[in-house]
């Protein structure tokens, strides 16, 4: 089937009428694009315009904030940022802190799905780890509840890990069960400063091995410099913060304190993005920092690193499409044999390298699944690994 000229907008206001949605573009075979904020829809394998855009925008209620618990169920719709500004009345939050993006920016679903994370990640984990239950709509018009507050699972499987980072491939994220933190009272960040690739991943190293336990622990590369930055919240953050500076100082860095850290973290998360270059994200060994950190400088990149994960962002600045081809593929032979997935970059960009690098050896497991629970393959088809 031809795609339509303007893609029609569905926008479900309640998980039945998700579910019927999805029935309708599965029973007709028409492919259907999953939308949250809109703010990775870029992301992914270049594919051809969908026939059926389905929108979570009315999918957007904090259903339940379950104090005590430390619990709150929300709708896939539901921006992140809207979220917090909800449970911090309450002194709690969501422990995730992707960049947002533009307008009202990047939803809970949206989030999920893609599995984006920010420096809060060192602490609290990936989204999957946030997730006590979750309900998702199936083209064949199933609305499947798995997980906290209901009464059975689906089929064995475990839904929240299963469509966290599938990008939509197997239906439509309708509301989440999220386990809640405490909201820090105050922060306070030391930053280790040095130009030496070895010092930085020795220093961040020397910090993640502590026990001193910074909420977040980042490196940060640009410009022929780079730093370490370690984040401390709570009702007394110095003390942690004071001994992990020795450390960094004992590694050979320059190391100083910065109290009012908000506009530095938030920065630092912006810096993930691009709007006019191309970003890679690199996953390897938090041992091997350095050699990351040596690859941006010599392609000219400036990184973002959750340093005691093994988590890179590398931007590569704007430049003509085959040039940041040739960046791209120069990074990947460096990192070999790291997974470097492209995420930002201009279409033309995206067309010319396989933006989930070699994926032609993809788990057979991953097309059962895909097979399982998208039977017409009409779920944001194509976008993912090995064209799934």
């Amino acid at each position: 089937m031809a795609p339509d000229a303007d893609p029609r907008t569905e926008t479900p206001s309640s998980p039945d009428e998700a579910g019927e949605v999805m029935r309708a573009a599965g029973a007709q075979g028409r492919r259907l694009r999953i939308r949250g904020g809109g703010t990775k829809s870029s992301w992914g394998t270049p594919t051809d315009p969908p026939d059926v855009v389905l929108s979570s925008e009315r999918l957007d209620r904090v259903v339940e904030h379950n104090e005590g618990d430390l619990t709150a169920v929300l709708q896939g719709g539901v921006p992140l940022a809207r979220a917090q500004e909800a449970l911090a009345d309450s002194d709690q939050m969501v422990a995730l802190d992707p960049p947002l993006g533009n307008g009202d920016g990047a939803t809970i679903g949206g989030v999920v799905a893609t599995g984006d994370t920010g420096p809060l990640r060192h602490r609290y984990g990936a989204p999957r780890d946030l997730i006590l239950g979750i309900t998702v709509a199936l083209t064949d018009g199933t609305v499947a509840r798995a997980g906290g507050k209901v009464i059975k699972n689906v089929a064995g499987y475990d839904l929240a890990k299963l469509f966290t980072g599938s990008f939509g491939t197997l239906g439509l994220i309708v509301e989440v069960v999220m386990r809640l933190h405490p909201r820090p009272p105050r922060t306070v960040t030391v930053l280790g400063c040095s130009d030496d690739p070895d010092a930085l991943g020795a220093a961040a190293s020397a910090v993640a091995h502590s026990p001193f336990g910074p909420e977040c622990l980042d490196v940060s590369w640009r410009e022929e410099t780079g730093e370490v930055m370690a984040r401390f919240g709570g009702t007394a953050p110095d003390a942690g913060a004071a001994e992990v500076m020795v450390l960094l100082q004992q590694a050979g860095l320059e190391a100083r304190l910065a109290g009012d850290d908000d506009d530095r973290w938030d920065r630092q998360r912006a810096r993930q993005r691009s709007t006019d270059g191309a970003v890679v994200r690199v996953s390897g060994l938090a041992s091997e920092l350095p050699r990351v950190v040596r690859s941006a400088r010599e392609v000219g990149a400036s990184l973002v690193g959750r340093a005691g994960l093994g988590l890179s962002w590398m931007a590569l600045g704007q430049a003509e499409a085959g040039e940041l081809v040739s960046a791209i593929e120069e990074v990947r032979r460096r990192l070999h044999p790291f997974p470097c997935v492209v995420l930002d970059a201009p279409v033309e960009v995206r067309e010319k390298v396989e933006v989930w690098g070699d994926d032609r050896a993809v788990p057979p497991l991953m097309r059962r699944v895909k097979t399982r629970f998208d039977p017409p393959g009409v779920c944001n088809p194509g976008i993912f690994v090995g064209g799934i």
